[in-house]
C-alpha cells in the first residue's frame, strides 16, 4: 500500500559494482530517507536456507522476513560465496520473490516517521517495486571499471582471484540478471541514466544531487527532517 504521506521515493537499479549501493548510501545520508540494499534480502533468505534446511518452507521465510531488523542485513556471513549462491537458487522462486516484494514495498512507501522517505536499490526496483518513485536512476559502468572495482575489493578482504576470474563472473552475472524470467533488470524509460565509468564517487554524488534538488526545489512541498 501506497503512503499518502508525503515522502522522498528513490529507486536505483543497476548491474553488479556499478557503484549503486555507495551512492544509495550517500543520498540516504544526505536527505535521511531509509536504506535498503534488496539485494541483501535475498541474501537473508539464502541464509535461512543454509542454516535451517529442516524448517525451510515459505511460512518461515515469511515470518523471518517480516520480523526483519534492517541492520541485520549487514552481517558479515551474507557476503560469503556460498551464501551468494544459495541466493540466486532462492530469486528464481516466485512466492519468495513475493514475499520479500511485500517488504520491500512497505520500506519503500511506509518508511518510520523519522526518516523524510526511502531509498532502494536492486535490479527490479525502478520496474516492478518503485515504479512510482519521485525519481528513478538507472546506474552503470563499464565492464572493465565495475571489474576492477570488485577486484579491489576482494583484494581488501584478502580473497585470492585474479581480475579475469572477476570479470567472467560478472559478465555472467549480468547475463543472468537481465535475461531471467522474473523482474530482469533493464532500463525503464523514466530512470535516467547515469554512467560511473569515468565519475569518482563524490562527483557521481554531486550529479545525482543536482537532479533531485532541482526538482524538490521546484516542488517546494517537500522538506527534509
Amino acid at each position: 500500500m501506497i503512503n499518502k504521506r508525503k515522502i522522498i521515493t528513490v529507486a536505483i537499479d543497476s548491474p553488479a559494482a556499478a557503484g549503486a549501493g555507495t551512492q544509495a548510501k550517500y543520498i540516504a545520508k544526505e536527505y535521511n530517507l531509509l536504506y535498503l540494499d534488496t539485494g541483501k534480502l535475498y541474501r537473508f533468505v539464502g541464509k535461512i536456507r543454509l542454516d535451517k534446511k529442516k524448517k525451510f518452507n515459505y511460512n518461515y521465510v515469511r515470518t523471518k522476513v517480516n520480523n526483519l531488523i534492517l541492520k541485520d542485513l549487514n552481517h558479515k556471513s551474507l557476503l560469503s560465496d556460498e551464501v551468494a549462491q544459495a541466493a540466486s537458487k532462492i530469486a528464481k522462486d516466485k512466492k519468495i520473490r513475493n514475499i520479500v516484494k511485500k517488504f520491500q514495498k512497505n520500506c519503500a512507501y511506509n518508511p518510520p516517521l523519522n526518516f523524510s522517505g526511502s531509498i532502494l536499490d536492486g535490479r527490479d526496483i525502478t520496474s516492478v517495486i518503485m515504479k512510482n518513485a519521485m525519481f528513478k536512476f538507472y546506474i552503470t559502468a563499464s565492464l572493465n571499471v565495475r571489474a576492477q572495482r570488485r577486484f579491489q575489493e576482494f583484494k581488501k578482504l584478502g580473497k585470492k582471484i585474479s581480475l579475469n576470474q572477476v570479470r567472467k563472473s560478472l559478465r555472467n552475472r549480468d547475463n543472468l540478471d537481465k535475461k531471467r524470467s522474473l523482474s530482469p533488470l533493464k532500463k525503464t524509460k523514466d530512470s535516467i541514466l547515469i554512467n560511473t565509468t569515468k565519475l569518482s564517487k563524490k562527483a557521481c554524488f554531486y550529479k545525482i544531487k543536482a537532479i533531485i534538488d532541482k526538482k524538490l526545489k521546484i516542488n517546494g512541498n517537500l522538506q527534509r527532517s
